[in-house]
């Protein structure tokens, strides 16, 4: 995979400073790791076009408000996330009977793929700030290893604790989810 790149910490400095030329140079850098996120985050491609242009206007216009110059990637990721997950709960899932079977597998499978992505960002955003920067590298923006433990600045042993962490986070929400949306209707049932 090409390693993909954020804009330079000195560019991000002169945006958040108001330098309109700093400011489209960084929107300009950021929109293919945008478009990243949001293609793996939204529902369907519209969605995830829609949630990238809206976190471009977010960058362009409140990048001064951008705490730490190395927060970019994580400040836009909660932005397309949030993007994502608002676009998801305002589309309404029509269901219409439809005798094809094959259509009405695809509208229940793309209405259960939308609430699993949507559990998935959830539980990603509930990590602690040091497991997400890890997790969303290495898994969501496929930096290797190497990279990831570099631009964290810690040793590759500490990255893969971080990331087997995180990943095992992730999994038990989940699975504790899962089970306590299957474990209420279990409980109705008994009773």
């Amino acid at each position: 995979m090409a390693e993909v790149t954020w804009p330079g910490e000195e560019l991000i400095t002169a945006a958040q400073g108001g330098d309109i030329d700093a400011i489209a140079a960084v929107v300009s850098a950021a929109h293919p790791n945008i478009q990243r996120f949001a293609r793996s985050l939204c529902a369907d491609a519209e969605d995830a076009e829609d949630a990238a242009q809206e976190a471009l206007i977010i960058l362009y216009r409140k990048i001064g408000m951008l705490r730490a110059t190395g927060a970019l990637a994580s400040w836009m990721f909660r932005i397309v996330r949030n993007e994502c997950l608002r676009r998801a709960r305002r589309r309404p899932v029509a269901y219409t009977p439809v005798p094809d079977t094959a259509v009405t597998d695809s509208a229940e499978y793309e209405a259960l793929r939308r609430l699993e992505a949507g559990r998935v960002a959830a539980a990603v955003a509930a990590l602690p700030p040091d497991h997400r920067r890890v997790l969303i590298l290495r898994d969501i923006q496929g930096y290797s290893g190497r990279v990831v433990a570099e631009t964290l600045g810690i040793g590759p042993a500490a990255m893969k604790s971080r990331l087997h962490r995180a990943r095992a986070a992730v999994r038990q929400t989940l699975h504790t989810t899962s089970e306590s949306d299957s474990g209420g209707e279990h409980e109705h049932n008994d009773t």
